[in-house]
């Protein structure tokens, strides 16, 4: 029997980055393994200087998912005028500059950005090799007691409620994801489906598929590179445990 840190991401709008083109920034169902790992590592209070360790941690990661309630998808239109001399604050308590040259200021930022609203969605997951520095425990009081403050996704996107939901016990990830009680729906509905995700070493419910997902950052090189492919599939909410009656 295996143990497995629960991770509740729930907000009124979340941002699950995909592969961008131009202005244009699509999301994603549910979470990718660098926007988790960028998740921890605030939690941690590393900084995108620590590269090293943050290429660790992804490294390591093993996890699983599934989208409990989303409201809806919209595409927000974000505009901005912005000079060299802007400041911007920041949680360490001295204001932040901008870098670039002259050009970089010309004009307005225009771009679309995608966002879901009403979002609850949950992760279990486990390190490999379980005894290296962070664990599964470190990572979980780090995010009861964030150095920074937290957001998923996008900064905007700050978090209802924790985002540790503690630890289960399992045989696999599957089986953890199902222990875990469903975020209830906003109002009654017919028996719904939840989305999951899974790593494709696990063996999958019928009717799953593979996905490619392009959700890991090469974080020693700055840019997000490389395909991971996983189960994507729906299975019964009857398949989870009892609703939580206090989302």
């Amino acid at each position: 029997m295996a143990r497995f840190l629960v991770l509740r991401l729930e907000a009124p709008l979340v941002a699950f980055g995909d592969i961008a083109v131009d202005a244009i920034g699509p999301v994603s169902d549910l979470p990718s393994a660098s926007m988790i790992t960028g998740l921890l590592a605030n939690a941690l209070g590393w900084r995108r200087e620590d590269r090293a360790a943050l290429q660790r941690l992804q490294d390591r990661l093993v996890h699983a998912a599934r989208l409990d309630r989303v409201a809806g998808r919209f595409t927000e239109f974000q505009t901005a005028e912005l000079a060299k001399s802007d400041q911007g604050w920041t949680t360490r308590g001295r204001p932040e500059g901008r870098a670039g040259g002259a050009g970089s200021y010309d004009g307005p930022h225009i771009r679309y950005r995608d966002h879901d609203a009403d979002f609850s969605a949950v992760v279990v997951m486990t390190l490999e090799p379980a005894a290296e520095a962070p664990d599964l425990d470190a990572l979980a009081a780090a995010l009861d007691q964030p150095f920074r403050p937290l957001f998923i996704g996008r900064k905007p996107c700050l978090p209802t409620g924790p985002i540790s939901g503690g630890f289960v016990e399992a045989n696999d990830l599957l089986t953890a994801l199902q222990r875990v009680p469903l975020a209830p729906p906003r109002r009654r509905t017919a028996e719904r489906d939840v989305l999951v995700e899974l790593p494709i070493d696990l063996d999958p419910p019928e009717g799953f598929r593979r996905l490619h997902r392009c959700d890991r950052r090469d974080w020693l090189a700055g840019v997000h590179a490389g395909d991971t492919l996983r189960w994507s599939g729906r299975l019964p909410a009857s398949a989870f445990g009892e609703k939580d009656s206090g989302s």
